[in-house]
């Protein structure tokens, strides 16, 4: 029997802290009209020292419980898609439910399943995909995905290439195949990627990393990324598995309501919406507000959407998504 997956609750948490294009100027050798002319963005939020992706997380997700009416003790998996954990070892999702008040033995099916998993920026598609198999193989589950990044701490703030670009943020979506009270329906998923792209974007800091105490961290610690062939892969694999997912679906662009892109890069938004053919009035970009918030930028997007008025239930919506890997993504929404 095929079990259908909704979105029940929709969440996102900004930091307070606001880092703009003129502070940026402060930093390094860069002005607020070049960051705008080649990226669309004007400022990006950080965290403040001492709060962790997992807090920014956590208040992402009490949001989206709030509004699926789903208590701490009814949630039965917690994923968590990010490439800036708290730690290693354990799972932000792990620590996520700690603060949640979620321990053995407290969740409706007895224990709850907690896993991080990182497709970077794709994150959030990656997690829809995830949860929506779950749903098949348990049906009463109360999935809690949460996309969270603190990419400020991977940031070299005196590389004028990428410190403008990114920011910090979460987003959460409650996801189970009850339909009351649901905002969508998750019809649709594809997740694809390309390991001989690997090099394209890197961020270091694991096993590949010998770091022994007292070491100088050195640039590979820190966000890599070549910028000309990630925008040119990410182009084309958004447009491409845009298109997939919808003739798989039989849904044409024009009955699409809504086209929530991944924030990397205005030009990149542009550029994809302009090879889709999609009224320009259709495509959502908020990415001015935040830069590239990696995981989170999708559930971010959706939240703001829904405040302007521009996303409504029910609507039918197309989300994409591409990040380090190489991977990329599409889900449809309705």
């Amino acid at each position: 029997m095929n079990h259908p997956c909704y979105i029940c609750g929709l969440g996102s948490c900004i930091p307070p802290r606001v880092m703009t294009n003129h502070d940026l100027e402060k930093l390094v050798d860069t002005s607020d009209e070049w960051i705008t002319t080649r990226t669309g963005i004007k400022e990006r939020h950080v965290l403040e020292n001492g709060v962790n992706a997992s807090d920014c997380g956590l208040n992402a997700a009490r949001a989206a419980l709030d509004e699926a009416g789903v208590r701490p003790e009814e949630v039965t998996h917690i994923f968590v898609a990010t490439c800036t954990p708290d730690y290693l070892c354990p799972s932000t999702a792990c620590v996520i439910a700690g603060k949640l008040g979620i321990s053995s033995g407290s969740g409706r099916m007895g224990n709850v399943m907690c896993m991080d998993f990182n497709a970077a920026c794709t994150g959030f598609v990656y997690g829809l995909e995830l949860a929506r198999n779950v749903i098949q193989t348990h049906p009463d589950a109360v999935i809690l995905l949460v996309a969270t990044e603190a990419l400020s701490r991977r940031t070299n703030f005196s590389d004028r290439s990428i410190c403008v670009l990114f920011g910090d943020a979460a987003g959460a979506v409650v996801l189970r195949s009850d339909p009351a009270g649901a905002l969508w329906e998750l019809r649709d998923v594809l997740c694809s990627s390309d390991g001989s792209l690997n090099e394209l974007i890197t961020i270091g800091g694991g096993s590949a990393c010998q770091i022994s105490e007292g070491s100088v961290v050195g640039p590979e610690w820190f966000i890599s990324m070549q910028g000309m062939a990630v925008f040119k892969h990410a182009v084309r694999s958004m447009t491409d598995e845009s298109l997939r997912v919808l003739e798989r679906n039989g849904i044409s662009l024009d009955e699409l309501d809504l086209f929530i892109p991944h924030q990397a890069n205005l030009r990149i938004i542009k550029a994809v919406g302009e090879r889709l053919g999609i009224d320009e009035n259709k495509v959502f970009a908020n990415v001015q507000h935040y830069g590239n918030t990696s995981a989170a930028t999708l559930p971010v997007a959706m939240e703001d959407a829904r405040r302007s008025g521009a996303l409504k239930p029910g609507m039918k919506v197309l989300l994409t998504s591409f990040g380090g890997g190489m991977t990329w993504g599409s889900a449809l929404l309705a």
